[in-house]
Order: structure tokens, then sequence, then C-alpha cells
């Protein structure tokens, strides 16, 4: 039977685009749905920023006119400029286990990148390092987190029977919260604080910590753009708003940790409880009464996920991971958490999967993003 590949064309088509993964994945035990209503925000162009600064393609695969799969295609002109390449990207790949279906919706974005002028394609990537990034190639008897994929098995070996190669490897650590910090820890603690005249702020309520969401965000354009973070292109004020905003709801002020030296941020780290068994139980709806399930998971759960971290550049290796891995400890501790999830760690970042392991961490999933030369 053959496969047909059409473009989202109206509204009607972006409903089958949004909801086909629910379709696939049913009765997948470790999927967890999005929240449906960021989805029609974030794949409409009057409504997400990103469309503004990329060239996209949102497709859908067919056969007898029942969908089957999809795929969005992505150049970000932004990110081109600024790294000096030609590359496109295709993320949010669905489909059933059929080689045919995936390799045409592949073939029909690197058909239309050749198009654009672009020299390679990379994903599975969104339009920036903030959305999902990269097929999980490890771990899948482990749930999905809110910020990560979560594939079949079969996906990463098809995508590579077509071709594509790894272009890097992200790591995720399981730390268990210790009933006692060590000493050793304790040590660096009290030293890190009387050599460098740090703070570490703490908050808890959302009031106390409004002022310092920008500072925050700033410190993460300035520090991501510095090292080289794969994929990421720097924010602007707008879309730092809107990162805020999508964030601020339900973020649990006690895991926002901020370490200044005077009145400058110069370390931050962002943890959220894990809410994805309410996000299961709402099937990624909020209303009318999904957001009490989604509520009730973030108060019950044992999980807490990273999200964010960066560290000015003249004050790292200095210790500040350490002052906010205590005070977040700490803070996971008192409200019963257990584990931690570190989210993703790129392969390169060996200090920091360094202090994982320290700390008695163990990789429990690995992420992979693939390249092709078109």
């Amino acid at each position: 039977m053959a496969i047909e590949i059409k473009p989202v064309s109206s509204r009607r088509d972006l409903k089958t685009f949004i909801y086909l993964p629910a379709k696939i994945h049913q009765g997948h035990r470790y999927w967890v749905p999005p929240i449906y209503q960021d989805e029609w925000k974030y794949f409409d162009p009057q409504k997400n920023k990103a469309f503004s600064y990329c060239a996209t393609i949102r497709l859908l695969a067919f056969r007898q006119k029942e969908a089957v799969g999809r795929i969005m295609g992505i150049i970000n002109h932004r990110y081109n400029e600024y790294r000096q390449e030609k590359a496109a990207r295709f993320g949010y790949l669905e489909a059933g286990p059929d080689k045919e279906v995936i390799a045409a919706l592949l073939k029909a974005v690197e058909d239309w990148a050749r198009q654009k002028g672009m020299e390679k394609i990379v994903g599975p990537y969104g339009f920036t390092d903030q959305d999902p990034e990269g097929f999980m190639v490890k771990g899948f008897d482990n749930r999905a987190t809110i910020a990560t994929y979560y594939n079949f098995e079969w996906m990463p070996k098809m995508v590579e029977e077509l071709g594509y190669t790894k272009d890097i490897d992200y790591y995720v650590y399981k730390v268990n919260v210790p009933d006692e910090i060590p000493d050793f820890y304790r040590k660096i603690y009290q030293r890190v604080l009387k050599k460098g005249d740090f703070r570490v702020l703490e908050f808890r309520k959302r009031k106390e910590l409004k002022p310092w969401i920008k500072p925050v965000l700033s410190l993460m354009n300035e520090c991501y753009s510095q090292s080289e973070i794969y994929g990421y292109t720097p924010l602007d004020e707008e879309e730092m708003e809107a990162l805020a905003k999508r964030y601020l709801p339900i973020l649990n002020p006690r895991f926002v940790k901020v370490v200044i030296q005077g009145e400058e941020v110069v370390a931050f780290i962002v943890g959220i409880p894990d809410m994805t068994e309410g996000i299961i139980k709402a099937r990624g709806k909020l209303f009318p009464f999904g957001f009490i399930h989604i509520l009730r998971a973030a108060k019950k759960t044992k999980q807490l996920d990273l999200l964010l971290g960066a560290v000015k550049e003249p004050f790292r290796g200095k210790g500040l991971d350490v002052l906010m891995g205590i005070k977040m400890l700490e803070s996971a501790k008192e409200l019963g958490f257990e584990v931690i999830d570190s989210h993703h760690e790129m392969e390169t970042n060996v200090r920091v999967r360094a202090e994982m392991e320290r700390m008695g961490g163990q990789v429990y999933k690995k992420f992979r993003v693939y390249k092709k030369q078109l």
C-alpha cells in the first residue's frame, strides 16, 4: 500500500499531528503524553516565536487515508549563522514499527532541506536545546520525564539503517538522596563560602523567586553560548520571558538555588518534582480536572528532576556546584524525595559526569542525536 506524505495545512491536520503519538504509543507503559495545551502553542507559528527565525515543515504520513506517522523539519537560521553551518534538523518523528513509513518521512525532510541549501541534517532535535533532544538508546524500562523523548527501542536502529550515524550522546544519571551529606562535601562547602564571599539564595514562594528569573536566564544565555552547548542558540528577551512563563507555574521555589557574589548571579540550578504520573492520569489535558492529577503527582513523587543549571565562566571549578548541590540535596531530603534525575549531560561534559559518579550516580538512561550528510 502506497505511503502518501502531506504537509500540515489546516487546523484539522495539526490536530492529527499533535494527537497521533498517543495513538502510536497506546498501551506503551513508559510513554508520557505531552501537555496538549502547550503542544497547540508550540506548533503554532502565531504563538511560538521560534517560527519567526526558523524555516519549518510539518508532515504527516498516510496509508489508505489513515495517518500512520509524522515528522517536523527545522532550519534554525539563527543557529546556522551563529555556528557558521548549513544544518537542518528533524524532530517529533513518530510512527509504528514500519521502516517504509519512517524512511518516507525522513526522505521528505531531507529533500526539503537540500532544496533549502542545507548540507547536513541532525536529530531528533527541536527549535532549541530547551526542547526534547535525542532518541533514547538506553533505559527503556524507565518512564520518560517531562523534558525528554520516549521512543520505541527499534526506532534508533531503523534510523541507523537509513544512513544516520551518532553525532552526540547524552547521559542521564540517577542519584540517591543520602540520609546525610558526606563530610567531604561539607568541608568543600564551608571552604568555598569563606574564600569567595558567596551566598546561596533559597526561596519558599514564587514571588520571592520572580525577580531572579531574568538574571538567571541571562546567565544561562551567557554560559551556554560560551560553553558551546550542543545545538544552543542565545535567546532574546521575548524568548526568555516565554521560557519563564512556561516553567514558572510548575516550579517549586524550594528547588531553585541561586549563587550570588555581591549582587551578581554567578550560578544557579533548577529542579522540578517528577509529575509524569499525574500527566498520564490527566491524559495530557489540564482541564477540567487534569491539573489536579498533576499537582497531586508533584506532591506525592519521590523523584526530583533537574532541569537547568549553569556556572559563570570565571567561577567554574571553584566549588559552586557543591554549594548548590548540597542545598538541593537538603531540600530534597526535607521534602521526602529519594532519587534525583540529572537530566541530560553531554558526553563531553566530563567534569559534571565525574561529579555525578562521585556522588554515587548511575547512568540509567542514554540519548543519542544522529546526523547525516545531505
